[in-house]
């Protein structure tokens, strides 16, 4: 354990200290932290499997996933719920990624026909949701639309709170020990929880965001306690609601929307009356230590996915593994949010785009590192993992390293148009 832990920290001290070089060379964090694991688990990898398949590692899988939730939340811009575009969002969110969950699940059950349904939508849970941690270059890309680019972002923070409780369901059914395994029982579980959990974030999260700002206001915090403050948020959301029988995955995503959404209202409030405040980023500074413990969380989860991949090519990677994952990451996801955001605004062309670009991350590493852990071992932990490492690296190659080329045919597609709307 402790080399693993210095191979890790070596590999992040040296990326922290050449990001700007790494990334002209096309070398951002998830690449280079996989790479690290790969080397890593080649020297160990009769341990591999043991070590992922701990009550430890599946622990920390669940406060990292409560993290990124809360920040994902926070992350929306204009202090708008759907963003700025939310009819385009509701589309992408509420109509594409259903669709895009069920075909997943469909795909599967042609695939591997010896998997449970259970097991099939657990997948489609695991592979659906994006996140643009391996190709932050071409989201932000200037040749992109702000229609685009706004929701792509929106989509990227909401999808994987949007899909938790689905998820929740599909493990309980899926056979996880510690819970009823029946429909209608596992039904009966998760409702109870997302409940709980919706109660608890707006509690938590409304009144977090109001104490922040009377302190504020008051001068009763500093810069540091404040950012303490709000990395300490999403960990008591999860603990809470968790000590309550609730989702704390839900919690900590809705904890996060109430929290910013309180903090815009009062803001708002005394811009109206004249009354505010000199330091109106405060927000956006508050935020500051919890991303970068974020960055550095995620910097992790790519590491461990680099000791799995090599668990896998062990273990053996098949063709219908690779035509699975090959699919989620285009197909799939291409051909429904391109129909669902048929009749909108948007030009073909950015449709286009917003169904090309859903890249998979860290939701997808921590979803499949939950799910390997709870479920029985067997077949079925076994192929979730193994299309976990593969969806994510295949994103990697494709969204990340295929970045440069990416930019590069965008700038030739907006060569002869004009210039990119920017509703």
């Amino acid at each position: 354990m402790n080399s693993l832990l210095l191979a890790a920290a070596f590999a992040m001290v040296v990326r922290s200290l050449a990001a700007n070089r790494l990334d002209r060379w096309n070398l951002g964090a998830p690449l280079v932290m996989v790479l690290t694991g790969v080397v890593v688990g080649l020297f160990e990898p009769s341990a591999i499997a043991e070590g992922l398949n701990t009550e430890s590692v599946q622990h920390a899988a669940e406060i990292i996933l409560a993290v990124l939730l809360f920040v994902d939340a926070t992350e929306v811009r204009a202090g708008r719920l759907w963003g700025a575009y939310p009819g385009l969002v509701a589309r992408v969110l509420l109509v594409a990624m259903p669709v895009s969950i069920a075909v997943a699940a469909l795909l599967g059950w042609l695939l591997f026909p010896t998997l449970p349904w259970a097991v099939l939508l657990l997948v489609a849970c695991v592979t659906v949701p994006t996140d643009f941690a391996p190709a932050e270059r071409v989201v932000r890309d200037r040749g992109l639309s702000v229609r685009v680019r706004g929701t792509l972002n929106v989509e990227s923070g909401y999808n994987d709170g949007i899909v938790s409780p689905l998820f929740l369901f599909a493990l309980i059914l899926a056979g996880d020990d510690s819970q009823d395994r029946t429909p209608l029982e596992a039904l009966g579980t998760v409702l109870p929880f997302a409940l709980k959990a919706v109660v608890a974030g707006v509690v938590i999260g409304a009144l977090l965001g109001w104490l922040m700002d009377l302190a504020h206001q008051a001068g009763w915090v500093s810069d540091q306690s404040a950012r303490v403050a709000v990395l300490l948020a999403p960990l008591l959301t999860y603990t809470a609601t968790v000590a309550i029988d609730g989702n704390g995955f839900v919690a900590s995503f809705v904890c996060g929307i109430a929290f910013r959404y309180v903090h815009r209202l009062l803001k708002a409030r005394r811009v109206r009356t004249g009354r505010a405040e000199a330091r109106t980023d405060a927000l956006n500074t508050d935020l500051h230590l919890l991303e970068d413990v974020t960055g550095l969380l995620t910097m992790t989860m790519w590491f461990v996915v680099g000791i799995a991949a090599v668990l896998i090519f062990y273990l053996g990677v098949s063709w219908q593994v690779l035509l699975f994952c090959a699919a989620v990451l285009t197909v799939v996801r291409l051909v429904p949010v391109f129909l669902a955001l048929t009749g909108s605004r948007m030009p073909r062309r950015e449709r286009l785009l917003v169904g090309a670009l859903g890249p998979r991350g860290t939701t997808t590493i921590v979803f499949g590192l939950l799910a390997f852990n709870r479920l029985p071992v067997g077949n079925a932990a076994d192929t979730i993992l193994t299309i976990t490492v593969v969806c994510v690296l295949g994103s990697v190659a494709l969204h990340g390293v295929g970045a440069t080329p990416f930019q590069r045919l965008l700038a030739k597609w907006n060569a002869g148009m004009t210039k990119p709307d920017a509703r």
